[in-house]
Protein backbone atom coordinates (compact mmCIF):
# COMPACT_ATOMS: atom_id res chain seq x y z
CA UNK A 1 0.00 0.00 0.00
CA UNK A 2 2.73 2.47 0.98
CA UNK A 3 4.67 1.64 -2.21
CA UNK A 4 1.64 2.63 -4.25
CA UNK A 5 1.23 5.81 -2.22
CA UNK A 6 4.91 6.71 -2.71
CA UNK A 7 4.74 6.05 -6.44
CA UNK A 8 1.60 8.16 -6.70
CA UNK A 9 3.32 10.93 -4.75
CA UNK A 10 6.30 10.99 -7.08
CA UNK A 11 4.12 10.94 -10.19
CA UNK A 12 1.91 13.67 -8.80
CA UNK A 13 4.90 15.77 -7.83
CA UNK A 14 6.52 15.42 -11.23
CA UNK A 15 3.27 16.32 -12.97
CA UNK A 16 2.62 19.32 -10.73
CA UNK A 17 6.17 20.57 -11.14
CA UNK A 18 6.09 20.19 -14.92
CA UNK A 19 2.77 21.99 -15.16
CA UNK A 20 3.98 24.83 -12.98
CA UNK A 21 7.09 25.34 -15.14
CA UNK A 22 5.22 25.08 -18.43
CA UNK A 23 2.52 27.61 -17.56
CA UNK A 24 4.50 30.05 -15.43
CA UNK A 25 5.21 33.57 -16.67
CA UNK A 26 8.70 33.21 -15.22
CA UNK A 27 9.88 29.64 -16.02
CA UNK A 28 13.37 30.13 -14.57
CA UNK A 29 11.98 31.31 -11.23
CA UNK A 30 9.46 28.50 -11.20
CA UNK A 31 12.17 25.97 -11.97
CA UNK A 32 14.02 27.22 -8.92
CA UNK A 33 10.84 26.84 -6.88
CA UNK A 34 10.34 23.30 -8.13
CA UNK A 35 13.73 22.30 -6.77
CA UNK A 36 11.99 22.51 -3.40
CA UNK A 37 9.27 20.11 -4.54
CA UNK A 38 11.02 16.79 -3.73
CA UNK A 39 11.70 17.61 -0.06
CA UNK A 40 8.22 19.08 0.36
CA UNK A 41 6.66 16.04 -1.23
CA UNK A 42 8.77 13.77 0.93
CA UNK A 43 7.63 15.62 4.06
CA UNK A 44 4.02 15.29 2.91
CA UNK A 45 4.35 11.58 2.24
CA UNK A 46 6.12 10.86 5.52
CA UNK A 47 3.55 12.88 7.48
CA UNK A 48 0.60 11.16 5.81
CA UNK A 49 2.14 7.72 6.29
CA UNK A 50 3.04 8.41 9.92
CA UNK A 51 -0.46 9.67 10.75
CA UNK A 52 -2.11 6.70 9.06
CA UNK A 53 0.23 4.20 10.78
CA UNK A 54 -0.28 5.91 14.16
CA UNK A 55 -4.07 5.50 13.96
CA UNK A 56 -3.85 1.88 12.82
CA UNK A 57 -1.26 0.92 15.46
CA UNK A 58 -2.85 2.88 18.35
CA UNK A 59 -6.36 1.49 17.81
CA UNK A 60 -5.32 -2.05 16.92
CA UNK A 61 -7.31 -4.64 18.87
CA UNK A 62 -9.37 -2.07 20.81
CA UNK A 63 -13.15 -2.27 20.81
CA UNK A 64 -14.66 0.94 19.37
CA UNK A 65 -16.45 3.00 21.99
CA UNK A 66 -14.66 1.54 25.00
CA UNK A 67 -12.77 3.88 27.38
CA UNK A 68 -9.44 2.46 26.20
CA UNK A 69 -10.37 3.07 22.54
CA UNK A 70 -11.57 6.63 23.25
CA UNK A 71 -8.38 7.44 25.15
CA UNK A 72 -6.14 5.92 22.47
CA UNK A 73 -7.95 7.79 19.71
CA UNK A 74 -7.68 11.08 21.60
CA UNK A 75 -3.92 10.62 21.94
CA UNK A 76 -3.61 9.69 18.25
CA UNK A 77 -5.65 12.76 17.26
CA UNK A 78 -3.38 14.99 19.33
CA UNK A 79 -0.13 13.53 17.98
CA UNK A 80 -1.42 13.70 14.42
CA UNK A 81 -2.62 17.28 14.83
CA UNK A 82 0.85 18.30 16.03
CA UNK A 83 2.44 16.54 13.05
CA UNK A 84 0.08 18.30 10.66
CA UNK A 85 0.74 21.64 12.34
CA UNK A 86 4.51 21.17 11.95
CA UNK A 87 4.05 20.27 8.27
CA UNK A 88 1.94 23.40 7.66
CA UNK A 89 4.58 25.66 9.20
CA UNK A 90 7.47 24.04 7.33
CA UNK A 91 5.77 24.24 3.95
CA UNK A 92 3.94 27.55 4.49
CA UNK A 93 1.65 29.23 1.95
CA UNK A 94 -1.42 27.17 1.08
CA UNK A 95 -0.59 24.79 3.93
CA UNK A 96 -1.11 27.61 6.42
CA UNK A 97 -4.46 28.32 4.77
CA UNK A 98 -5.36 24.63 5.18
CA UNK A 99 -4.49 24.81 8.87
CA UNK A 100 -6.63 27.93 9.26
CA UNK A 101 -9.58 26.20 7.60
CA UNK A 102 -9.23 23.31 10.05
CA UNK A 103 -8.99 25.74 13.00
CA UNK A 104 -12.35 27.24 12.05
CA UNK A 105 -14.27 23.99 11.60
CA UNK A 106 -15.13 23.53 15.24
CA UNK A 107 -16.95 20.28 16.01
CA UNK A 108 -16.73 19.31 12.35
CA UNK A 109 -13.21 17.92 12.54
CA UNK A 110 -11.86 16.33 15.74
CA UNK A 111 -11.47 18.83 18.58
CA UNK A 112 -7.77 18.03 18.97
CA UNK A 113 -7.08 19.28 15.44
CA UNK A 114 -9.21 22.41 15.90
CA UNK A 115 -7.54 23.49 19.14
CA UNK A 116 -4.02 22.72 17.93
CA UNK A 117 -4.47 24.74 14.74
CA UNK A 118 -6.41 27.55 16.42
CA UNK A 119 -3.63 28.09 18.96
CA UNK A 120 -1.06 28.77 16.25
CA UNK A 121 -2.29 29.30 12.69
CA UNK A 122 -3.76 32.78 13.11
CA UNK A 123 -0.80 34.25 14.98
CA UNK A 124 2.39 32.50 13.83
CA UNK A 125 2.34 32.94 10.07
CA UNK A 126 5.61 33.15 8.11
CA UNK A 127 7.14 36.58 7.39
CA UNK A 128 8.71 37.56 4.07
CA UNK A 129 12.02 39.43 4.18
CA UNK A 130 12.19 43.03 3.01
CA UNK A 131 14.20 41.85 0.00
CA UNK A 132 11.34 39.56 -0.97
CA UNK A 133 8.87 42.44 -0.55
CA UNK A 134 11.02 44.56 -2.86
CA UNK A 135 11.00 41.70 -5.36
CA UNK A 136 7.17 41.74 -5.48
CA UNK A 137 7.18 45.54 -5.90
CA UNK A 138 9.76 45.30 -8.67
CA UNK A 139 7.66 42.84 -10.66
CA UNK A 140 4.27 44.46 -10.06
CA UNK A 141 5.12 48.16 -9.84
CA UNK A 142 8.49 48.36 -11.55
CA UNK A 143 9.82 50.36 -8.59
CA UNK A 144 10.92 49.91 -4.98
CA UNK A 145 8.52 50.59 -2.07
CA UNK A 146 10.48 53.73 -1.17
CA UNK A 147 9.84 55.13 -4.64
CA UNK A 148 6.16 54.22 -4.74
CA UNK A 149 5.59 55.67 -1.24
CA UNK A 150 7.03 58.62 0.63
CA UNK A 151 7.54 56.34 3.67
CA UNK A 152 7.44 52.56 3.95
CA UNK A 153 8.01 50.63 7.17
CA UNK A 154 10.33 47.67 6.53
CA UNK A 155 8.88 45.75 9.50
CA UNK A 156 5.38 44.36 8.83
CA UNK A 157 2.50 45.18 11.14
CA UNK A 158 1.13 41.66 10.74
CA UNK A 159 1.60 38.56 8.62
CA UNK A 160 -0.97 36.06 7.39
CA UNK A 161 -0.88 32.88 5.34
CA UNK A 162 -0.85 34.60 1.95
CA UNK A 163 0.49 38.08 2.64
CA UNK A 164 1.78 40.57 5.18
CA UNK A 165 0.84 44.19 5.89
CA UNK A 166 3.18 47.19 6.10
CA UNK A 167 2.46 50.72 7.25
CA UNK A 168 3.30 53.41 4.70
CA UNK A 169 2.60 57.03 3.76
CA UNK A 170 1.67 58.23 0.30
CA UNK A 171 3.37 61.19 -1.38
CA UNK A 172 0.36 63.36 -0.54
CA UNK A 173 0.69 62.51 3.17
CA UNK A 174 -1.99 59.82 3.61
CA UNK A 175 -1.19 56.99 6.02
CA UNK A 176 -1.98 53.65 4.40
CA UNK A 177 -1.74 49.90 5.01
CA UNK A 178 0.00 47.99 2.22
CA UNK A 179 -0.79 44.28 1.86
CA UNK A 180 2.03 42.47 0.03
CA UNK A 181 1.70 38.87 -1.12
CA UNK A 182 4.45 36.45 -0.12
CA UNK A 183 6.89 36.11 -3.03
CA UNK A 184 6.30 33.31 -5.60
CA UNK A 185 3.12 32.18 -3.81
CA UNK A 186 1.16 32.22 -7.06
CA UNK A 187 3.50 29.60 -8.53
CA UNK A 188 4.01 27.45 -5.44
CA UNK A 189 0.27 27.29 -4.77
CA UNK A 190 -0.15 25.00 -7.80
CA UNK A 191 2.31 22.53 -6.30
CA UNK A 192 1.01 22.94 -2.76
CA UNK A 193 -2.60 22.22 -3.66
CA UNK A 194 -1.53 19.08 -5.52
CA UNK A 195 0.52 17.83 -2.57
CA UNK A 196 -2.21 18.66 -0.03
CA UNK A 197 -4.54 16.67 -2.26
CA UNK A 198 -2.11 13.76 -1.96
CA UNK A 199 -2.21 13.82 1.85
CA UNK A 200 -5.99 13.92 2.06
CA UNK A 201 -6.50 11.23 -0.57
CA UNK A 202 -3.91 8.98 1.08
CA UNK A 203 -5.62 9.28 4.46
CA UNK A 204 -8.99 8.64 2.83
CA UNK A 205 -7.55 5.55 1.11
CA UNK A 206 -6.37 4.17 4.46
CA UNK A 207 -9.44 5.35 6.41
CA UNK A 208 -12.52 5.54 4.15
CA UNK A 209 -14.48 7.39 6.85
CA UNK A 210 -11.85 10.17 6.82
CA UNK A 211 -13.16 12.00 3.76
CA UNK A 212 -12.08 15.63 3.69
CA UNK A 213 -11.51 15.82 -0.05
CA UNK A 214 -14.13 18.57 -0.11
CA UNK A 215 -11.71 20.75 1.86
CA UNK A 216 -9.05 20.42 -0.84
CA UNK A 217 -11.67 21.12 -3.51
CA UNK A 218 -12.63 24.31 -1.67
CA UNK A 219 -9.02 25.47 -1.34
CA UNK A 220 -8.40 24.68 -5.01
CA UNK A 221 -11.36 26.87 -5.99
CA UNK A 222 -10.83 29.70 -3.50
CA UNK A 223 -7.02 30.05 -3.54
CA UNK A 224 -6.74 31.73 -6.99
CA UNK A 225 -9.40 34.27 -5.95
CA UNK A 226 -7.70 34.99 -2.64
CA UNK A 227 -4.35 35.41 -4.41
CA UNK A 228 -5.82 38.11 -6.66
CA UNK A 229 -5.85 41.26 -4.54
CA UNK A 230 -7.73 43.24 -7.18
CA UNK A 231 -10.56 40.73 -6.79
CA UNK A 232 -10.39 41.30 -3.03
CA UNK A 233 -10.64 45.08 -3.56
CA UNK A 234 -13.69 44.65 -5.79
CA UNK A 235 -15.33 42.43 -3.18
CA UNK A 236 -14.83 45.06 -0.46
CA UNK A 237 -16.48 47.76 -2.56
CA UNK A 238 -19.35 45.47 -3.55
CA UNK A 239 -19.91 44.57 0.11
CA UNK A 240 -20.31 48.23 1.10
CA UNK A 241 -22.51 48.94 -1.92
CA UNK A 242 -24.82 46.09 -0.90
CA UNK A 243 -25.22 47.57 2.57
CA UNK A 244 -25.98 51.03 1.18
CA UNK A 245 -28.52 49.72 -1.33
CA UNK A 246 -30.11 46.79 0.51
CA UNK A 247 -29.49 47.48 4.22
CA UNK A 248 -29.46 51.27 4.65
CA UNK A 249 -30.60 51.00 8.28
CA UNK A 250 -27.15 49.70 9.34
CA UNK A 251 -25.01 50.82 6.40
CA UNK A 252 -23.28 53.56 8.43
CA UNK A 253 -22.26 50.94 11.00
CA UNK A 254 -20.37 48.80 8.45
CA UNK A 255 -17.09 49.88 6.89
CA UNK A 256 -14.26 48.56 4.72
CA UNK A 257 -10.96 50.41 4.19
CA UNK A 258 -10.78 52.66 1.12
CA UNK A 259 -8.75 51.10 -1.71
CA UNK A 260 -6.00 53.11 -3.47
CA UNK A 261 -6.40 51.60 -6.92
CA UNK A 262 -3.44 53.46 -8.44
CA UNK A 263 -1.16 51.94 -5.80
CA UNK A 264 -2.51 48.39 -6.06
CA UNK A 265 -1.97 45.32 -8.24
CA UNK A 266 -2.90 41.65 -8.18
CA UNK A 267 -0.25 41.09 -5.46
CA UNK A 268 -0.14 44.50 -3.75
CA UNK A 269 -3.17 46.08 -2.10
CA UNK A 270 -2.93 49.62 -0.71
CA UNK A 271 -5.72 50.55 1.67
CA UNK A 272 -6.71 53.24 4.10
CA UNK A 273 -4.98 52.72 7.46
CA UNK A 274 -7.49 51.83 10.16
CA UNK A 275 -7.02 52.98 13.75
CA UNK A 276 -9.32 50.55 15.52
CA UNK A 277 -9.44 47.67 17.99
CA UNK A 278 -9.45 43.98 17.13
CA UNK A 279 -12.95 42.67 17.64
CA UNK A 280 -12.02 40.30 20.48
CA UNK A 281 -10.08 42.97 22.41
CA UNK A 282 -12.79 43.31 25.05
CA UNK A 283 -10.86 45.70 27.29
CA UNK A 284 -9.80 47.87 24.34
CA UNK A 285 -13.40 48.07 23.10
CA UNK A 286 -14.58 49.18 26.55
CA UNK A 287 -11.86 51.85 26.63
CA UNK A 288 -13.43 53.27 23.45
CA UNK A 289 -16.69 53.67 25.35
CA UNK A 290 -18.37 50.78 23.49
CA UNK A 291 -20.23 47.87 25.07
CA UNK A 292 -19.02 44.44 23.86
CA UNK A 293 -22.64 43.22 23.73
CA UNK A 294 -23.43 46.00 21.22
CA UNK A 295 -20.53 44.79 19.08
CA UNK A 296 -21.85 41.24 19.24
CA UNK A 297 -25.31 42.39 18.15
CA UNK A 298 -23.85 44.42 15.27
CA UNK A 299 -21.79 41.48 14.01
CA UNK A 300 -24.85 39.22 14.09
CA UNK A 301 -26.98 41.80 12.25
CA UNK A 302 -24.31 42.47 9.63
CA UNK A 303 -23.85 38.84 8.70
CA UNK A 304 -27.57 38.12 8.81
CA UNK A 305 -28.00 40.90 6.23
CA UNK A 306 -25.23 39.45 4.06
CA UNK A 307 -26.48 35.87 4.25
CA UNK A 308 -30.24 36.32 4.02
CA UNK A 309 -30.64 39.57 2.07
CA UNK A 310 -27.51 40.31 0.02
CA UNK A 311 -26.58 36.75 -0.91
CA UNK A 312 -22.94 37.90 -0.99
CA UNK A 313 -21.16 36.69 2.13
CA UNK A 314 -17.74 37.34 3.68
CA UNK A 315 -16.70 33.75 4.49
CA UNK A 316 -13.61 34.34 6.62
CA UNK A 317 -14.85 36.40 9.59
CA UNK A 318 -12.31 35.29 12.19
CA UNK A 319 -11.13 37.72 14.85
CA UNK A 320 -8.13 39.05 12.89
CA UNK A 321 -10.39 40.11 10.01
CA UNK A 322 -12.77 42.33 11.99
CA UNK A 323 -12.08 45.56 13.89
CA UNK A 324 -14.17 48.00 15.91
CA UNK A 325 -14.17 51.76 16.35
CA UNK A 326 -16.79 54.28 17.51
CA UNK A 327 -19.25 55.36 14.83
CA UNK A 328 -17.30 58.32 13.34
CA UNK A 329 -20.20 60.69 12.65
CA UNK A 330 -21.71 60.22 16.09
CA UNK A 331 -20.07 62.38 18.77
CA UNK A 332 -22.51 62.08 21.64
CA UNK A 333 -23.00 59.02 23.80
CA UNK A 334 -26.25 57.11 24.34
CA UNK A 335 -26.74 56.23 28.02
CA UNK A 336 -23.01 56.67 28.52
CA UNK A 337 -21.97 54.37 25.64
CA UNK A 338 -20.98 55.00 22.03
CA UNK A 339 -22.30 53.02 19.07
CA UNK A 340 -19.78 50.74 17.32
CA UNK A 341 -18.74 50.62 13.68
CA UNK A 342 -17.69 47.22 12.32
CA UNK A 343 -14.66 47.29 10.00
CA UNK A 344 -14.37 44.26 7.74
CA UNK A 345 -10.93 43.25 6.47
CA UNK A 346 -9.59 40.57 4.10
CA UNK A 347 -12.31 40.37 1.47
CA UNK A 348 -10.65 37.65 -0.59
CA UNK A 349 -13.13 34.87 0.22
CA UNK A 350 -16.76 35.58 -0.60
CA UNK A 351 -19.56 33.25 -1.65
CA UNK A 352 -22.81 34.03 -3.45
CA UNK A 353 -26.00 32.40 -2.21
CA UNK A 354 -28.80 32.03 -4.73
CA UNK A 355 -32.34 32.94 -3.72
CA UNK A 356 -33.52 29.36 -3.19
CA UNK A 357 -30.57 28.59 -0.90
CA UNK A 358 -31.15 31.75 1.13
CA UNK A 359 -34.83 30.91 1.57
CA UNK A 360 -34.08 27.33 2.66
CA UNK A 361 -31.30 28.44 5.01
CA UNK A 362 -33.50 31.13 6.56
CA UNK A 363 -36.38 28.66 6.89
CA UNK A 364 -34.07 26.17 8.56
CA UNK A 365 -32.96 28.70 11.17
CA UNK A 366 -36.58 29.71 11.78
CA UNK A 367 -37.42 26.03 12.33
CA UNK A 368 -34.46 25.65 14.70
CA UNK A 369 -35.54 28.65 16.75
CA UNK A 370 -39.11 27.31 17.04
CA UNK A 371 -37.98 23.67 17.52
CA UNK A 372 -40.06 22.57 14.54
CA UNK A 373 -38.74 19.07 13.82
CA UNK A 374 -40.72 18.66 10.60
CA UNK A 375 -39.51 21.95 9.11
CA UNK A 376 -35.93 21.25 10.26
CA UNK A 377 -35.95 17.99 8.32
CA UNK A 378 -37.63 19.51 5.26
CA UNK A 379 -35.15 22.37 4.91
CA UNK A 380 -32.11 20.27 5.81
CA UNK A 381 -33.00 17.96 2.93
CA UNK A 382 -33.33 20.96 0.60
CA UNK A 383 -29.83 22.09 1.59
CA UNK A 384 -28.34 18.67 0.83
CA UNK A 385 -28.07 16.94 4.22
CA UNK A 386 -30.40 14.07 3.30
CA UNK A 387 -33.29 12.65 5.29
CA UNK A 388 -31.03 10.40 7.36
CA UNK A 389 -28.58 13.10 8.51
CA UNK A 390 -30.87 16.09 9.07
CA UNK A 391 -30.61 15.75 12.86
CA UNK A 392 -26.84 15.74 12.68
CA UNK A 393 -26.86 18.79 10.40
CA UNK A 394 -29.03 20.64 12.93
CA UNK A 395 -26.60 19.66 15.68
CA UNK A 396 -23.58 20.92 13.74
CA UNK A 397 -25.30 24.26 13.06
CA UNK A 398 -26.42 24.83 16.65
CA UNK A 399 -23.77 22.90 18.60
CA UNK A 400 -26.60 21.13 20.41
CA UNK A 401 -27.65 17.45 20.45
CA UNK A 402 -30.95 16.67 18.73
CA UNK A 403 -32.93 16.30 21.94
CA UNK A 404 -32.12 19.91 22.81
CA UNK A 405 -32.61 21.19 19.26
CA UNK A 406 -36.26 20.11 19.43
CA UNK A 407 -36.74 21.13 23.07
CA UNK A 408 -39.68 23.61 23.05
CA UNK A 409 -38.22 25.78 25.84
CA UNK A 410 -37.40 29.37 24.83
CA UNK A 411 -33.68 29.13 25.62
CA UNK A 412 -33.07 25.70 24.04
CA UNK A 413 -30.41 27.05 21.65
CA UNK A 414 -28.62 29.28 24.16
CA UNK A 415 -24.99 28.32 24.76
CA UNK A 416 -23.57 29.29 28.14
CA UNK A 417 -20.07 28.35 27.09
CA UNK A 418 -19.52 26.26 30.19
CA UNK A 419 -17.45 23.08 30.28
CA UNK A 420 -20.56 20.89 30.42
CA UNK A 421 -21.85 22.32 27.13
CA UNK A 422 -18.46 21.94 25.50
CA UNK A 423 -17.87 18.39 26.73
CA UNK A 424 -21.30 17.24 25.57
CA UNK A 425 -20.85 18.58 22.06
CA UNK A 426 -17.34 17.14 21.82
CA UNK A 427 -18.68 13.74 22.91
CA UNK A 428 -21.31 13.78 20.18
CA UNK A 429 -18.76 14.91 17.60
CA UNK A 430 -16.52 12.01 18.61
CA UNK A 431 -19.30 9.41 18.54
CA UNK A 432 -20.59 10.50 15.13
CA UNK A 433 -17.28 11.21 13.43
CA UNK A 434 -17.98 8.96 10.43
CA UNK A 435 -21.50 10.37 10.04
CA UNK A 436 -20.12 13.94 10.15
CA UNK A 437 -17.64 13.01 7.42
CA UNK A 438 -20.49 11.68 5.29
CA UNK A 439 -22.53 14.83 5.93
CA UNK A 440 -19.64 17.03 4.80
CA UNK A 441 -19.23 14.93 1.68
CA UNK A 442 -22.87 15.47 0.77
CA UNK A 443 -23.30 19.17 1.49
CA UNK A 444 -22.71 21.71 -1.30
CA UNK A 445 -19.47 23.60 -0.76
CA UNK A 446 -21.33 26.89 -0.32
CA UNK A 447 -23.14 25.37 2.68
CA UNK A 448 -19.83 24.08 4.04
CA UNK A 449 -18.53 27.64 3.95
CA UNK A 450 -21.67 28.79 5.75
CA UNK A 451 -20.78 26.27 8.48
CA UNK A 452 -17.28 27.73 8.65
CA UNK A 453 -18.68 31.27 8.78
CA UNK A 454 -21.11 30.19 11.48
CA UNK A 455 -18.26 28.75 13.57
CA UNK A 456 -16.15 31.90 13.16
CA UNK A 457 -19.01 34.15 14.28
CA UNK A 458 -19.82 31.87 17.21
CA UNK A 459 -16.19 32.05 18.40
CA UNK A 460 -16.17 35.86 18.18
CA UNK A 461 -19.52 36.20 19.97
CA UNK A 462 -18.34 33.80 22.66
CA UNK A 463 -15.52 36.21 23.54
CA UNK A 464 -17.67 39.32 23.32
CA UNK A 465 -20.56 38.05 25.42
CA UNK A 466 -19.66 35.04 27.53
CA UNK A 467 -16.06 35.91 28.42
CA UNK A 468 -17.13 39.49 29.13
CA UNK A 469 -19.58 38.16 31.73
CA UNK A 470 -16.85 36.04 33.28
CA UNK A 471 -14.61 39.10 33.62
CA UNK A 472 -17.31 41.09 35.43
Amino acid sequence: MWRRATAAALALGAGAGGAAIAYSEDPSATLKICTHLPPRLLRDSVTAATIAFDYQYSLWGLEPGTPAWVSARHDAHLRSANRLQELCFRNGGIYIKLGQHIAQLEYVVPEEYVQTMRASMLKRCPVSSYEQVCGVFGKDMGESPETVFAEFDHVPLASASLAQVHAARTHDGQKVAVKVQHDHLTDTSVIDIATVDLIVNTLHYVFPTFDYRWLVDEIRESAPKELDFLNEAKNSEKCLLNFRRLSPHIADSIYAPKVYWNLSSSRILTMEFMDAKEITDVNGIKELGIRPVDVSNLVSKAFAEMIFKHGFVHCDPHAANMMIRPLPQERRKTFGWRRPQLILLDHGLYKELDYATRISYASLWKALVFADAKAIKENSVKLGAGEDLHALFAGVLTMRPWKRVIDPSVDHLVLDGNNTDRSEVQMYASLYFSEISELLRRLPRVILLMLKTNDCLRAVNHVLVIETKLLQ
